[in-house]
């Protein structure tokens, strides 16, 4: 199964959430993860975030982007293009959609027209129910 990985599963693994332990299962069954580069920007803003805001520790923070770092080495990365802003900036199937979760959707859509039967990692409910309805099989 190869996956395309959204921001809100893998800051569910990277924060220890409850979700976290089926993502990190997801990641470990797949045949290979396809990520926006926005996927790793969203992530380390987080921790940046948690880390200033006192809610994790400066350690915690450096863990935690070493181990994003180390995972992402493994993921065929995508662009934020031409392409993938077109069609972020086109309506979905249910709008509202933030610009970062069009700019994920736009992306996975890229992704699978290179890479069919494609699924989509995520645990953000709107970008789930509109790739669902974009034809993506959502995982977990």
């Amino acid at each position: 199964m190869l996956l395309y990985v959204e921001s809100s599963a893998i800051l569910a693994w990277l924060l220890g959430e409850e979700r976290g332990g089926k993502v990190a299962q997801a990641l470990a069954d797949s045949d290979g993860v396809i990520a926006s580069d926005l996927t790793v920007v969203e992530c380390e803003r987080v921790l940046i975030r948690a880390w200033s805001s006192g809610l994790i520790t400066e350690a915690e923070r450096s863990d935690q982007s070493s181990a994003l770092a180390h995972v992402a080495a493994h993921w065929t990365r995508l662009r934020v293009d031409e392409v993938v802003v077109e069609r972020a900036s086109r309506p979905f199937p249910i709008e509202p959609v933030r610009t970062l979760d069009a700019l994920h959707l736009a992306s996975a859509l890229v992704a699978r027209s290179v890479a069919p039967g494609l699924r989509l990692l995520t645990l953000d409910q709107r970008v789930r129910e509109n790739g669902e309805r974009l034809g993506f099989v959502t995982v977990p």
